[in-house]
Order: C-alpha cells, then sequence, then structure tokens
C-alpha cells in the first residue's frame, strides 16, 4: 500500500511539474491554429495530431491540465473553508442556531450543479471572456461544493463541544468564531484535511462533465472539459485514438487523489 501511494504521489508531482511549464515545453500557443493540418494525426511535429481547427492537441492537453489543476485545489479550498466555519459554528452553537444550518446544508445538498450552471450561463454575455469562465466555474464549485464537507464537520465539531479543551478555552475567555477557528478547527485538523483532499478529484471531475455539455471553460481556454468534448463523436475517436490522451491523464490523475487520500477513520 505505502508503495503504491507513493508511486501515486510521484505521478502527480511529475503532472503538475509538466503542466507548469506548459509555456515552455509546449509546442506551440494554445490557440495557435495551423490551418493546413485540419483533424491531422499523430505525428513528430504533432504528437497528439491536431483538432478540427488545427490547434496542437498536445499543446492544449498541457495547458488544460495546467488550468485543471490548479483551480480545482484553489475551488475545494473555498469550499473546505466555508465548511469549516458554517459546519463548526452550527455544531459549536447547538440548538436553533444548528437547526437552520442543518436545513441550509439539506438545501445545498438537494440543488443539482448542472441547473445552476445553465442560469449562470444564461446570464453571463454571450462574448464573456475565457478567464471569466474559469472564474465562474470554479468559483460556483467552491460556493456550493461546501454542504458535503460541513455536515462532516459539525459532527466533529458537535463531539468538542463539551470537551476539556473548549471548556478550557471558555474559561479563559475565548467565545464565537475565534474559538472556532483557534481551538476546534485545529483539534478537527485531520477531518479537514480529508475533506479538502476529497474535494479535489470531485471539482475535476465536475468540471469535466460541464465542459462535455458546453458550460465548462470556454474555447479557447483548454481544460480537460472541453478536451473531452472530442470523445462525442465516435467517428473521430476510432481513426485517431489519440483524442482519448485527455481521458488517460483525467483517469490517471483522479485515481492518484484517491490513493492517497488520508486514512478512513478521519474521512468517515
Amino acid at each position: 500500500m505505502k508503495r503504491s501511494r507513493n508511486i501515486a504521489a510521484g505521478i502527480l508531482v511529475l503532472v503538475f511539474t509538466v503542466s507548469l511549464l506548459a509555456g515552455v515545453i509546449a509546442p506551440s500557443p494554445y490557440a495557435a491554429q495551423f490551418r493546413d493540418f485540419i483533424s491531422a494525426p499523430a505525428s513528430h511535429r504533432f504528437w497528439l495530431g491536431t483538432d478540427e481547427l488545427g490547434r496542437d492537441r498536445w499543446s492544449r492537453l498541457l495547458y488544460g491540465t495546467r488550468i485543471s489543476l490548479l483551480l480545482a485545489p484553489a475551488a475545494a479550498l473555498l469550499s473546505t473553508c466555508m465548511a469549516v466555519v458554517i459546519g463548526g459554528v452550527a455544531g459549536y452553537a447547538g440548538g436553533w442556531c444548528d437547526r437552520v444550518i442543518r436545513q441550509v446544508i439539506d438545501l445545498f445538498l438537494s440543488i443539482p450543479w448542472l441547473f445552476l450552471f445553465l442560469i449562470v450561463r444564461a446570464i453571463l454575455p454571450l462574448n464573456a471572456s475565457p478567464l471569466t469562465s474559469v472564474i465562474v466555474t470554479f468559483t460556483i464549485m467552491g460556493l456550493v461544493g461546501w454542504a458535503p464537507a460541513a455536515r462532516i464537520i459539525r459532527a466533529g465539531a458537535q463531539s468538542l463541544r463539551h470537551s476539556d479543551l473548549v471548556l478550557h478555552a471558555r474559561a479563559c475567555g475565548c467565545r464565537g468564531l475565534r474559538l472556532i477557528l483557534v481551538h476546534i478547527a485545529p483539534a478537527l485538523r485531520p477531518v479537514i484535511l480529508a475533506q479538502f483532499w476529497i474535494a479535489i478529484p470531485t471539482f475535476i471531475l465536475g468540471e469535466a462533465s460541464l465542459g462535455l455539455i458546453g458550460l465548462g471553460v470556454a474555447d479557447p481556454l483548454p481544460s480537460w472539459g472541453n478536451l473531452l468534448r472530442e470523445l462525442t463523436n465516435p467517428q473521430a475517436v476510432t481513426g485517431n485514438p489519440w483524442i482519448l490522451a485527455p481521458l488517460a491523464v483525467l483517469v490517471v490523475v483522479v485515481s492518484c487523489f484517491q490513493l492517497l487520500l488520508p486514512e478512513r477513520e478521519f474521512v468517515s
């Protein structure tokens, strides 16, 4: 088990490093079009061939990997911070505050992400920049993805409400949000780290699913989501199996995150 975790960690470090060096490694810009090589097969010049617009798939995969691997942890950090505050307040305060927050958590758990993104994309202007689509996509994920973690953190904070640690802190005059952030949150650090780690592959897969239906990161900016959109054409996949490269990288990265998941007693 330790060996597999080490291999997974090494693969993630390698993928992160290569994606961060996309500007150096990529043979061409991600939006550059080679009109003489439309839908070209894999070759020594285009390692993964080109798409229907003549863009180098290898370059777009490098840049798309960087976007997904940098912004998914950022969204996970946002959702985890919200979960710590909301779940911590609910578990520590109890009473009517706990009941209200539990209802809010259940509401967010029942919100279908797809319809939310449809609404947001309808509000955005048609000429919204790709950078705007990136920020909107991952920000919404962070803002609506805190509920599962908040439920678990709430249970942990509730178990600590009458502990000696909290009673001693209250006796020293520590109250409110400061008590939650300074004393309760550090005591729940394994749980919080586990929820943060779980959220990263969840958001990666979420963006990939949204990109398949055109609600994720907008072209020409690449991401795993819009790169996978080529897979909706079975004939293209049969003629050029290198189109499956983004899917292969996605599966490997998500699997590595699962192998590196903290111990299960901290997750449950």
